[in-house]
């Protein structure tokens, strides 16, 4: 110490302030990868639902009847030649359609789009028909469908 100085004791000089700032700044960022990293090593698993499920047997559902299955968004339709099931998921912005029976139509309740039976586009800004789904029938005779894999429209399903 030189001459003149009055230095007290417990008071922190400007040089070792700054060099506890910056070394606690590096021990902060030193923590903050570490964390990071951790976070990117831990395994990021997703778990899907099925895309498949049973309806029922065949004779179970009357003709003319609608189904509906919101747990797997999609509608099965008995018609008087087979069935056919269609995704409620609307084409416009994705939102679950709903059937309404008053008027026999599809109706998404987001923007208004409406549908037929058919999955064809009565009125909205649907830009196109609802997805029409696999069906196959079970080894135990029951009907399954595929929300994941798409038929063309039109198709029936003769069980």
């Amino acid at each position: 110490m030189k001459e003149g100085e009055d230095r007290r004791e417990g008071t922190v000089t400007r040089r070792g302030f700054c060099q506890a700032a910056g070394l606690s700044a590096c021990a902060l960022a030193t923590g903050g990868a570490a964390a990071v990293s951790a976070d990117f090593l831990r395994p990021r698993v997703l778990f899907e639902p099925a895309t498949t499920f049973t309806v029922g047997p065949p004779d179970a559902i009357g003709p003319g009847a609608v189904l509906d299955f919101p747990a797997y968004r999609a509608f099965v339709i008995r018609l008087p030649d087979g069935f056919r099931a269609l995704s409620s998921v609307c084409t416009h912005l994705g939102c679950i359609t709903r059937r309404d029976p008053d008027v026999n139509l599809i109706a998404c309740p987001c923007h208004g789009s409406r549908f037929t039976l058919d999955g064809d586009v009565q009125s909205g800004p649907a830009p196109g028909p609802l997805r029409w789904l696999q069906m196959a029938l079970s080894e135990k005779g029951e009907i399954i469908v595929d929300t994941a894999a798409e038929v063309p429209q039109g198709t029936v399903f003769k069980f």
